[in-house]
């Protein structure tokens, strides 16, 4: 059947002038709502408002307008059932073949800086998710467009007799709604704090080469409603194609860097960080970061959230470092130039850097998925609590809290050293904190000398901490907490370091 009636409310109205206009050219009559009736009609389109054509005027500030047995009866009718048309016809519901509806931008509203509890329910469309719905159902008689890239193919497309296509619309259209429920319920479990549904609305992106090693299959696959900036959707500008744990490694990196205001470069390796410096340039940073551990950093993931520019790569070239991935918001032309050079790199581009508004950790166990909020939570000197009768520095405060930041990226249990806004020694992944300990004084050496030190979670004896004081540790940040607090802050006084507890635990499995 041709299309002889399309009901057209959009927010996202790009395109959508150009497309009415080919609309109506072809002989379809538009009905329309609000503001997208405003914008086709000074366009000179033209076009019925829904209220005439319902005899109800639009109510309730907007909230009630398609909400109309003329409007879904138009919709969901089935033109081959003669009962249906009968009922339309005595009612007076003309057909309506073609829906086009995009939704109220939910997800850009919650994640506005300031944004109230009002705006947010304001912005949870109605009318809009039924009315994609409706036409999604009857997809057989009705064309569902909610997508703007799709105008010109469905322009094409809208007198054909292909039921094949129009189930691919009815798909995206079914696909919308489920994200937009599911950003909702997102936002309200956000704000109760109940990590309680898990959406795994994934879409695939590749397969890869293999999985973690050759003998396993691998695919990549992401959430088509996430728009935030991460490993999922930055853009690769050169190399071949990351493999499965160079997207882990990535993600790590990434995450990590995002943590830092002030210009800062992290280095992974094997899903644990290497070296994290954070300094007044980038160029100082990147170098800073590097000389943490110079071995472990050779073939490693580096994420950097300052602009790449070409002292990063004389530095590099200084070094001969071997890399396999580099991450940065942008580029410096003649760096980016310079760095494609290089055959084996991956070189991913994020754009802005931002924390994710709503998001959540998920764990695979045989059987079953474990669900958790991201740990978004960021220390500050109001936080701690002074426990032994030496007082820290400001200056070894500033640098517990930036050890301590690290610490949250570090596999438990974690040590992590650092002097300034420089980690000098990592301690990863041990059964013991006291080996993590003795890991990380062979890794830093003589630079723990002078040094503060971040614990993930409490000392249950001071063994860490007496281990830790044998190279020069001087201050030390835990969680406190242990039946032994006691214990471990008596012999913290009596090796004369200082100790703060934060009351924040950061294991990392």
């Amino acid at each position: 059947m041709p299309i002889k009636r399309a009901l057209i409310s959009v927010s996202d109205k790009s395109g959508i002038v150009e497309f009415a206009k080919k609309l109506a050219q072809s002989g379809v009559e538009i009905l329309s709502t609000g503001g997208t009736s405003k914008i086709l009609k000074e366009a000179s389109i033209d076009v019925i408002d829904v209220s005439d054509y319902t005899g109800f005027p639009e109510m309730m500030d907007g909230r009630v307008k398609t909400l109309n047995p003329k409007v879904h009866g138009g919709i969901l009718a089935l033109r081959d059932n003669k009962k249906h048309m009968e009922e339309a016809e005595v009612n007076g519901i003309k057909m309506i073949d073609m829906v086009v509806v995009n939704l109220y931008p939910f997800k850009e509203t919650v994640a506005k800086e300031g944004v109230t509890e009002e705006e947010v329910i304001e912005n949870i469309d109605i009318g809009g998710p039924s009315m994609l719905r409706s036409a999604a159902k009857n997809f057989k008689h009705v064309f569902v467009v909610c997508d703007p890239s799709d105008y010109e193919t469905v322009l094409a497309k809208m007198n054909e007799d292909n039921e094949e296509y129009r189930k691919y619309l009815a798909r995206k259209a079914f696909s919308m709604t489920a994200d937009y429920d599911e950003n909702i319920n997102a936002y309200f479990r956000e704000a109760l704090g109940e990590p309680e549904l898990l959406n795994l609305h994934y879409e695939k992106i590749c397969s890869l080469r293999y999985g973690e090693n050759p003998q396993q299959k691998a695919a990549f696959f992401r959430n088509p409603g996430n728009t935030d900036s991460n490993i999922t959707n930055s853009e690769v500008l050169h190399g071949k194609q990351l493999s499965f744990n160079n997207i882990v490694d990535g993600d790590s990196a990434l995450e990590l860097v995002k943590e830092f205001d002030k210009p800062a470069a992290v280095f992974v390796k094997h899903n644990n960080p290497c070296g994290v410096a954070v300094a007044d340039t980038i160029e100082e940073a990147f170098m800073a970061g590097h000389q943490t551990d110079e071995l472990s950093a050779f073939g490693c993931i580096i994420a950097v959230n300052r602009e790449v520019n070409e002292k990063i790569l004389d530095y590099m070239k200084e070094k001969k470092m071997f890399v396999e991935v580099i991450i940065a918001p942008s580029y410096e032309k003649k760096a980016l130039e310079r760095l494609m050079t290089r055959k084996n790199l991956r070189i991913l581009k994020t754009g802005e850097l931002k924390i994710d508004f709503m998001s959540t950790d998920i764990k695979k166990v045989a059987g079953g998925i474990l669900i958790q909020t991201k740990d978004k939570y960021k220390l500050t000197l109001k936080d701690l609590k002074v426990v032994t009768k030496k007082v820290p520095t400001s200056e070894e405060i500033d640098s517990m809290l930036f050890a301590n930041t690290v610490c949250k990226h570090v596999k438990s249990n974690a040590v992590v050293m650092a002097k300034g806004n420089k980690i000098v020694a990592i301690g990863a992944g041990q059964m013991s904190r006291v080996d993590s300990v003795k890991i990380a004084g062979f890794k830093g050496g003589e630079k723990i000398k002078g040094s503060v030190m971040a614990s993930d979670a409490f000392f249950p004896f001071p063994d860490a901490l007496e281990e830790a004081a044998k190279l020069g540790v001087t201050a030390f940040i835990q969680p406190g907490g242990s039946v032994s607090d006691e214990e471990v802050i008596k012999r913290a006084d009596e090796l004369g370091v200082s100790m703060v507890f934060s009351g924040r635990r950061y294991f990392r499995h």
